[in-house]
């Protein structure tokens, strides 16, 4: 069918297109614009399954190069691996590093033996948003051989595991297991088991950004690091007295610091009743690319049952302190990335 439209002259014909031309310009450039400023994409989905051996494999690596020439990073080297196994980490073994290692030589990078391939972009925002907080350069106490402490500096594991020295404890590997406490779910986390009072100490270093009573959870803390990529939850602490004395709602915390007590508060509506029946602190670490993602739908947890063996090699020596009856760390750690107002650290 064609559609006849009758105009006066050719003036009105001219006129009509240019009109209909300016409206066609300004809508595409209402929709360019709006494209332009659409948020950019971001990961929606993160599995680190990465086996204890591939973790400390990497991560030897990053600290032995850290002062090289060729300073291969852990993100970098897992990445790579993750790209030529499919994320499938069950048969790894050293000789897949060593190799990488043989394939770089002298003079190539990482991203020149990847190429083109799409997804070590994305092992790489992953890995570094999971394991970012890890390894890094420090200051930390230790023993001076005469009952004091003195300074040293270093590269390296800058994390804690949340169970504090000198303290047992058993887990295994139960993320994804069911729960069914108010609803149906899975369980995302770890659950480490061990004695009511087991002083916890902070993973990294962030800020507070909950605390208080959750019916499934418990007495719980939230701790945010300071690049706001990681979300650490710690959950069931203790009845009566489930945290240190100095935290509280949007308190600094380095890596380390003695944060609040084993127990085995939850599963009720009415706070400070022990719903559970092993005294145990659940360990949860959540991912977050976009702010949508902390409260929303599309959540990202981790199964952090290998990481925390990898923390394992690294965990806090506290103290008690009689008259308050809460502990302390007894070496400080400062890591060269905390903001100005934890630079002033050491304590006696």
């Amino acid at each position: 069918m064609v559609i006849r439209i009758r105009y006066k002259n050719a003036i009105s014909l001219v006129l009509l297109f240019a009109a209909i031309g300016i409206a066609v310009g300004i809508a595409f450039s209402f929709v360019q614009a709006k494209t332009e400023g659409t948020e950019k994409a971001y990961i929606k989905w993160v599995e680190l399954n990465a086996s204890l051996r591939a973790l400390e494999d990497t991560m030897e690596l990053d600290i032995k190069t850290h002062d090289s020439l060729y300073h291969i990073s852990w993100i970098d080297s897992l990445s790579y691996l993750a790209v030529k196994n499919g994320n499938n980490w069950s048969g790894y073994k050293k000789k897949d590093l060593q190799k990488m290692l043989d394939a770089l030589g002298d003079s190539n990078t990482i991203e020149d033996l990847v190429g083109e391939n799409k997804y070590f972009s994305y092992y790489k925002e992953a890995f570094a948003a999971a394991l970012g907080g890890l390894l890094g350069e420090y200051e930390r106490q230790v023993p001076d051989g005469n009952g004091g402490k003195t300074v040293r500096s270093g590269y390296g594991l800058v994390a804690y595991s949340p169970i504090a020295e000198g303290f047992s404890y058993s887990h295994y590997d139960d993320f994804g297991s069911s729960r069914s406490y108010g609803y149906r779910r899975s369980h995302l986390g770890n659950d480490l088991l061990g004695n009511v009072g087991t002083p916890i100490v902070a993973v990294e270093g962030g800020e507070v950004e909950c605390i208080g009573w959750n019916q499934y959870g418990g007495w719980r803390l939230g701790i945010r690091s300071f690049d706001k990529k990681r979300s650490y939850y710690y959950a069931h602490l203790r009845k009566d007295h489930p945290y240190h004395k100095d935290i509280k709602q949007g308190s600094l915390v380095k890596a380390g610091q003695v944060i609040g007590y084993m127990g085995m508060t939850g599963y009720s509506a009415k706070e400070n009743v022990n719903g559970m029946n092993v005294p145990h602190l659940h360990f949860g670490l959540q991912l977050i690319f976009n702010e949508s993602q902390k409260e929303g739908t599309n959540q990202i947890w981790l199964d952090v049952y290998q990481l925390v063996k990898l923390l394992s090699k690294n965990r806090a020596t506290v103290i008690k302190d009689a008259e308050s009856g809460d502990y302390f760390r007894k070496y400080d750690i400062i890591d060269k990335r905390y903001p100005e107002e934890l630079r002033s650290f050491f304590e006696d």
